[in-house]
């Protein structure tokens, strides 16, 4: 099965509002195999949702329409629809009247733009909004289904979930896409590229390999297309454990796994707890931490030393090799996790002390060079890299590679 997405609104189009929808939807769609072709974000005039349209390829069967179902006359998609569909509208009273108890659940008064919301294209079928007053809309035309649904993401989502992909996962389908992501950290790309390169080129027709590189990250996409679903299976979990043979140290998750989360299991797991202190990251990796709930069982909190006189008092950081070392060092670094691991009694700690930039280098340590060190009650590694000379990609991957870090140390893994 194949599908094209279309978002409709000139707040994306302008860039005050970001399209999540698409990416949520193809997500979503993928996973029950209907291969998306085409996504395309387009303005509130009928004469572009025409176009839009007319333009669906011949091969598409389905296409998912979000966005211009609101009350207000900027809204035009429904009558556009109506058109282009060769119906007209009627009042629905169905729909009129889940419109009127949604209303009067929140309080709040049942206008003439509400009650406009219940006229519906005649020839379509409803998709009850549980959560809103605009219907969703699924239409047939010329072998092509054509569902459109409103554009507030978790409007969209409810319907996709419990409506729309229940329904569509129990079509036969010719087709199974299955993907795998294997998450690698602590490599650049083109090395990761030239590691892989003889494994790759073995890969079965059937199965393909993307680098989806982001800061601190990169996830190897691997996508498995075919007839037979127990071959596609099978065919990517041997490609899995030829991955962590080749690549054992590099690897830190699979799929939609966090480092903070994992880091998180960790900890619950073994009853521990971690503490931080951070420089150049400014607090990050506190923050990635206690994003996850139930964090406060295993964390126990961090000190943003920024200033070198809070690495001193508060961290007890020797004032002569700050002067002697510099604050971005092995030295400095050393000192401020055995220092926040004792204040707090934890169990583990992570420091960090880098130049973030992009103004602070010098031609011995120019912008992206961090100090990071994880410590034990037995154990202390502190190492250095050169990140870059983007501020904001620094603290990111100082960040992940910090919890990386802390995670092969307290499953004692070789760094």
């Amino acid at each position: 099965m194949k599908a094209e997405i279309i978002t409709i609104g000139d707040e994306i189009l302008i860039g005050q509002t970001v399209d999540t929808n698409s990416a949520w939807m193809a997500n979503k769609l993928n996973l029950i195999g209907v291969d998306i072709t085409r996504i395309s974000s387009i303005s509130d005039k009928s004469v572009d949702i025409v176009k839009a349209l007319d333009n669906v390829s011949k091969e598409t069967d389905f296409v998912f329409i979000t966005g211009g179902l609101g009350p207000t006359d900027d809204d035009i998609t429904k009558k556009t629809l109506a058109e282009y569909f060769e119906t007209k509208l009627i009042q629905n009273k169905e729909v009129l009247n889940h419109i009127e108890q949604f209303v009067i659940k929140r309080k709040a008064h049942m206008n003439e733009r509400n009650v406009k919301q219940a006229d519906v294209p005649e020839n379509c079928r409803i998709i009850e909004n549980k959560l809103g007053t605009a219907p969703g809309m699924w239409f047939e035309k010329g072998g092509c289904t054509f569902i459109s649904m409103p554009g507030v993401p978790f409007e969209m989502k409810e319907m996709m979930s419990n409506s729309i992909l229940p329904e569509l996962s129990g079509r036969k389908r010719d087709i199974h896409i299955l993907h795998k992501i294997v998450l690698t950290q602590g490599i650049s790309e083109s090395k990761l590229a030239e590691i892989l390169e003889p494994w790759e080129s073995k890969l079965p027709e059937f199965i393909s390999l993307a680098y989806l590189p982001s800061p601190g990250l990169i996830k190897l996409r691997l996508t498995a297309k075919g007839i037979e679903l127990r071959l596609l299976e099978n065919t990517i979990l041997e490609k899995i454990k030829e991955l962590k043979k080749i690549i054992p140290d590099l690897i830190c998750g699979y799929d939609s796994d966090k480092l903070e989360e994992l880091v998180g299991k960790i900890l619950l797991m073994k009853g521990q707890t971690l503490a931080t202190a951070e420089s150049c990251t400014g607090g990050n990796i506190a923050h990635l931490i206690t994003s996850v709930s139930g964090s406060s069982q295993y964390f126990k909190g961090g000190v943003v030393a920024y200033a070198n006189e809070i690495k001193e008092n508060t961290l007890s950081v020797s004032n002569s090799d700050i002067d002697k070392y510099g604050a971005v060092s092995k030295q400095v670094v050393e000192q401020m996790a055995k220092s926040i691991l004792n204040l707090y009694d934890a169990d583990f700690a992570i420091a960090t002390s880098g130049i973030a930039g992009p103004n602070g280098g010098t031609d011995e340590k120019p912008v992206g060079t961090t100090w990071i060190a994880v410590a034990s009650k037995s154990k202390l590694i502190s190492k250095l890299y050169i990140f870059g000379d983007q501020r904001d990609r620094n603290i990111q991957r100082a960040s992940l590679t910090a919890l990386n870090m802390l995670q092969k140390l307290a499953n004692d893994k070789e760094m």
